[in-house]
């Protein structure tokens, strides 16, 4: 029987790789990387208690338990997403260490004031559109001297221009490569979408609006060759929750013919990795003040 997932827990377990292994080899390692910068930054101590917001499939809050955390809040919308940590954490007996809570990252209200030391988030407030309201509630749960450690993605940084998509040159297909791409931008507009409307220095104003005192961000940015990649795992994935996989995306936007002319321009250049990735991160650390 084919499970059936929400898109949240569907694009963690599936969509983002495309049902390709060497892209999901890849991408779990940046993962752990991501995870022990966070947890490094948070300075977690054994006794504390860390809040995981938007937890996914828990490989902060996990690692957090594996560094001696005393207890856990795991928080997500995602119903499957929480269930399948809850039975991770039983799986790994750890329960009696683990609290489950449904809220989005700007209503935490299940978590009481004061109550955590630590709140961490890896690629979460990209989907909250009242970011203000996020930080006004990090603050809120933190006790006195407690710690936000964020990782969020710069996708600004990222955007291409009018003959790029997703990091190849499809200026050769003109009126072809503008019907792709209106798919996606209707989506998800460059100037509104909560994917897009900040910056790094963005983050460091709502965290210093909130008083949080002192404040650092690191800002990791890199342009590259992209990887090398199977063309039916490019098909197949998506980059968010939120959006289509090309494969959807070509079948909604484009005719038989023009599908024709887009994979024998667009397959070279994936499975060649003739293509430019362009990516920026931000690592913010803040301390709540201890009054």
């Amino acid at each position: 029987m084919t499970m059936i997932r929400d898109r949240w827990a569907e694009w963690l377990a599936v969509r983002r790789f495309g049902g390709d292994p060497e892209t999901r080899r890849r991408f779990l390692a940046q993962l752990s990387a991501r995870r022990d910068k966070v947890l490094d930054l948070a300075q977690l101590a054994e006794s504390e208690t860390l809040l995981d917001v938007g937890c996914g499939e828990g490989l902060i809050a996990f690692g957090a338990l594996e560094r001696g955390a005393a207890n856990v809040i795991f928080s997500d919308i995602s119903d499957d997403l929480l269930a399948f940590c809850r039975e991770a954490a039983s799986d790994l007996d750890v329960l009696d260490r683990c609290k489950f809570v449904k809220a989005p990252a700007d209503k935490l209200n299940p978590v009481d004031d004061g109550s955590v030391d630590v709140v961490t988030t890896r690629s979460v407030l990209i989907y909250v559109a009242d970011k203000r309201s996020a930080f006004a509630e990090f603050a809120r749960v933190l006790r006195p001297g407690g710690r936000i450690s964020l990782f969020e993605p710069i996708n600004r940084f990222a955007l291409g221009t009018a003959d790029t998509w997703a990091g190849y040159d499809l200026a050769p297909l003109g009126e072809i490569a503008v019907k792709l791409r209106a798919i996606y931008e209707a989506l998800q507009p460059r100037d509104s979408d909560p994917m897009l409307d900040f910056d790094e220095r963005d983050l460091i104003r709502l965290a210093e609006e909130k008083g949080f005192s002192p404040i650092e961000l690191y800002l990791d940015a890199e342009i590259k060759p992209v990887e090398p990649r199977t063309w039916e795992g490019f098909l197949n994935s998506s980059g968010n929750p939120n959006i289509p996989t090309v494969a959807e995306a070509v079948e909604q936007a484009l005719t038989p013919d023009e599908r024709e002319l887009l994979a024998r321009h667009l397959r070279p250049l994936v499975e060649q990795g003739r293509g430019e990735w362009r990516m920026a991160s931000a690592h913010l650390v803040a301390r709540k003040p201890d009054r």
